[in-house]
C-alpha cells in the first residue's frame, strides 16, 4: 500500500454479504437500517468494495458485526474479509469481528485471525451485540487483541440498526455509551480504542474520554459532516486533531457524500490532512 498515492484512509467500511450471498443481520433488522439511512442498502461484494476504493484512490479498513450469540444470524466470515485484503492488498485493510460472548473461545479467534490472516483490528457493536463494553464477560477477548498490538473499535451512539423496528428489534441504545468504554480504556492501557461515530446523545462523554485516555481516538463516520455537533467540530480542530479519524460507515454512508459535506466544515487547513489520512496512517501503523 502506497500511502503517498492515497487521498485518505476510510476506517470504517462494512462487509456485508458473503460469498454465499448471506448477510450478518436479519431481514427486519436489514430492513429497518435502510429506512433509516434512506437507502436501498444494496450490499457491495468485497471485490466490489475494493474496486470501489481503488477508482477514489482511497483505503479502506473492512469489517464484519460477529452477533451470531444475540441475533442467531452467522456473520460474514472474518477469514472472507482478510482474504479480500490479501488479494487487495493496496486498497482493504482487513479488521474482523469477535462476539464478546465467546470468551476464551473467542480469545483464541482474535489470536489466530491476527497471526494467521493479518488482521488489524476488531469491532464491537455493543447493541447488536447485546452487551455493556465494561461487561467482563468481554475481558478475555479484549486481552487478546492487546496482547497482539491490534485496535478496538466500539459503536457508540444511536444506532440505524433497529430503528423503527416493534420495539427497536430488541436492540438496546444503553450499551452504546462510550463512558462504558472508558472502563475498558482504564483496564486495558496499552489497548488502541477507536469510539465509531459521533456518538449521539453522548458526544460530550466521547470527548471526554477521548481527551482524558491516551490511547482512545475517535471516528467520524455514520453521519453526514454538516450534521456534526459543533463541540465536535471544535475538538477536531484542537484538542483532538491528532485522534479524530476520517469514516464512512459505507455502504450506508458513501465517501463521496461524507467529503463533500466535509469540505464546508470550518476544519483548519492544517488539521484537514490529519483527519483524511496522516492519523489513520499512524494509527494503522502504515507508515
Amino acid at each position: 500500500m502506497n500511502i503517498d498515492d492515497l487521498v485518505a484512509i476510510d476506517v470504517h467500511t462494512h462487509a456485508e454479504v458473503s460469498s454465499s450471498g448471506q448477510g450478518s443481520l436479519s431481514e427486519e433488522l436489514d430492513a429497518a437500517a435502510g429506512e433509516y439511512f434512506h437507502a436501498a442498502h444494496r450490499r457491495p461484494t468485497l471485490p466490489e468494495i475494493a474496486a470501489y476504493y481503488r477508482e477514489r484512490k482511497m483505503a479502506c479498513v473492512v469489517f464484519t458485526v460477529d452477533a451470531e450469540a444475540a441475533t442467531g444470524t452467522p456473520a460474514v466470515p472474518n477469514e472472507e474479509v482478510a482474504e479480500a485484503a490479501a488479494a487487495n492488498p493496496d486498497v482493504i485493510i482487513p479488521f474482523a469481528s469477535v462476539d464478546p460472548h465467546k470468551g476464551r473461545l473467542g480469545a483464541r479467534h482474535v489470536r489466530r485471525l491476527v497471526e494467521e490472516f493479518g488482521v488489524r483490528g476488531f469491532k464491537f457493536h455493543p447493541n447488536v451485540q447485546d452487551f455493556a463494553p465494561n461487561d467482563r464477560l468481554a475481558y478475555p477477548v479484549y486481552q487478546a487483541i492487546e496482547e497482539a498490538g491490534a485496535i478496538a473499535v466500539f459503536h457508540t451512539g444511536q444506532t440505524g440498526i433497529g430503528a423503527g423496528a416493534r420495539g427497536g428489534g430488541g436492540i438496546r441504545l444503553k450499551h452504546s455509551n462510550p463512558m462504558l468504554v472508558d472502563d475498558v480504556a482504564v483496564d486495558f492501557p496499552d489497548l488502541s480504542i477507536i469510539l465509531a461515530h459521533p456518538s449521539f446523545p453522548w458526544q460530550d462523554e466521547a470527548l471526554a474520554v477521548a481527551t482524558h485516555k491516551p490511547r482512545v481516538h475517535i471516528d467520524l463516520s455514520g453521519w453526514s459532516p454538516k450534521y456534526f455537533p459543533p463541540q465536535l467540530v471544535q475538538y477536531a480542530n484542537t484538542l483532538l486533531q491528532d485522534k479524530v479519524l476520517f469514516g464512512s460507515d459505507y455502504p450506508l454512508l458513501t465517501p463521496d457524500r461524507w467529503l463533500a459535506d466535509f469540505e464546508k466544515l470550518p476544519v483548519k487547513d492544517a488539521v484537514r490532512p490529519k483527519i483524511l489520512k496522516a492519523n489513520a496512517a499512524r494509527l494503522l501503523g502504515l507508515g
